[in-house]
């Protein structure tokens, strides 16, 4: 059987400027992506249906056998048994929502023939676990980040931990080959810790779970974890993180708080940058919706910062409740910035000028490099779809 994950539209519309740079189900939520945790589940690799600008780099595959899978729910052993069992024409959907349909190439080649009718719906008996909004990601982490705990380490054995370390549930902390982790203070007491292979927590790092700490990212000395927090490969984090999910290959080195917060791949946060994820007045915090072109109310009390990818703050940036910020954006100068700062923009609290896309190339493939990546052309394609594609958020 051959799967493809889909992006359902208005979800992946709620989830920019997060889905820029992806299809919705390379998205980070727990320890996995959720293709990631579909593909475990499945023990295949699966394709994308998704924007198409995004082809290039997430090609779709087709077979005469196809189950379409929603991109945006995270799969149990219940669900995936109920799609493995799908029929031609039968759908598997929770009240509207529809979670996977089974379709031949011919349905796939020519969508807009295909008709509803005839076609049986199978219900799905518990809720899923559904990443429908940015701040799903940071609000459902714990619970994702439990499930892909037991997922990863059942019937496995962790690496030992050194002696040097203070630990606080020991049968709760996961440790994979070649992480390093000394001197250390880890509390898996009120949820899982897990340790990514090449992972390395430095002395005097505090982690209080649920934590994942991804392959080859670096915990800095000193650094004050709070669950439910998540820090894909190859990150860089110091200072104090309280529950919020970094997708990969960024940097946080220094001191500064983050809470509440999602920060794409391949961003930098300066010196001392803080996020506020409280308001004073405690009153639930609104962010910028870029498919309702206003501020819209996430019904939290507290959220910090969703950034996208390649995005950048200077030393001493502060971020206000409930900030967003697009992709490739550079932001610096002291006091707060603003609640939603578009992509491709430059500059400090006061103003902001359009960042010089063939620079703003030049210093991602910079960054790539820096992490033994490469920044080729689709990369490239990619990021001047993106530019495009928010021009219409840079005049406004």
């Amino acid at each position: 059987m051959n799967y493809i994950l889909f992006d359902e539209s208005i979800v992946r519309t709620n989830l920019l400027p997060l889905a820029f740079m992806r299809p919705v189900a390379d998205i980070r939520v727990g320890i996995l992506t959720i293709r990631e945790k579909w593909e475990k589940y499945l023990g295949v690799k699966t394709s994308s249906l998704t924007d198409g600008y995004l082809s290039q780099k997430f090609p779709i595959i087709k077979e005469d056998n196809n189950i379409l899978i929603n991109g945006s729910v995270c799969p149990d052993a219940a669900m995936v048994k109920a799609i493995e069992n799908l029929q031609h024409d039968q759908t598997l959907a929770y009240d509207d929502t529809i979670i996977a349909i089974r379709v031949t190439a011919k349905d796939l080649d020519a969508p807009g023939e295909s008709s509803s009718e005839g076609i049986e719906e199978v219900e799905l008996k518990k809720a899923p676990l559904k990443i429908s909004h940015t701040w799903d990601i940071f609000s459902k982490n714990d619970l994702a980040l439990r499930e892909d705990f037991s997922l990863i380490t059942k019937g496995r054995k962790s690496q030992p931990l050194s002696d040097t370390n203070h630990v606080f549930g020991a049968k709760n902390i996961f440790i994979e080959k070649g992480a390093r982790v000394e001197c250390a203070i880890l509390n898996a007491t009120d949820g899982p810790i897990y340790i990514g292979a090449d992972a390395n927590v430095m002395e005097g790092a505090m982690l209080r779970g649920p934590v994942a700490v991804c392959e080859g990212t670096q915990i800095k000395m000193g650094a004050k974890i709070y669950g439910a927090s998540t820090f894909g490969p190859e990150c860089r984090i110091g200072g104090e993180v309280n529950n919020s999910v970094f997708f990969g290959y960024g940097n946080k080195a220094h001191d500064g708080f983050v809470g509440h917060s999602v920060i794409s791949e391949w961003c930098n946060l300066g010196a001392d940058t803080n996020t506020s994820n409280l308001k004073n007045t405690y009153d639930e915090i609104r962010v910028w919706s870029y498919g309702k072109m206003t501020f819209v109310n996430t019904h939290l009390q507290f959220c910090g910062l969703i950034m996208g990818d390649h995005s950048k703050s200077s030393i001493d940036s502060m971020f206000n409740t409930g900030s967003v910020v697009g992709i490739n954006a550079n932001i610096f100068g002291s006091g707060f910035s603003r609640n939603f700062i578009p992509s491709f923009s430059w500059g400090s609290t006061a103003s902001h000028s359009v960042y010089d896309l063939n620079k703003a190339i030049e210093v991602a493939a910079a960054v790539y490099k820096r992490r033994n990546k490469v920044f080729d052309e689709t990369e490239e394609n990619l990021l001047r779809s993106v530019h495009n594609l928010t021009l219409g958020n840079r005049r406004m």
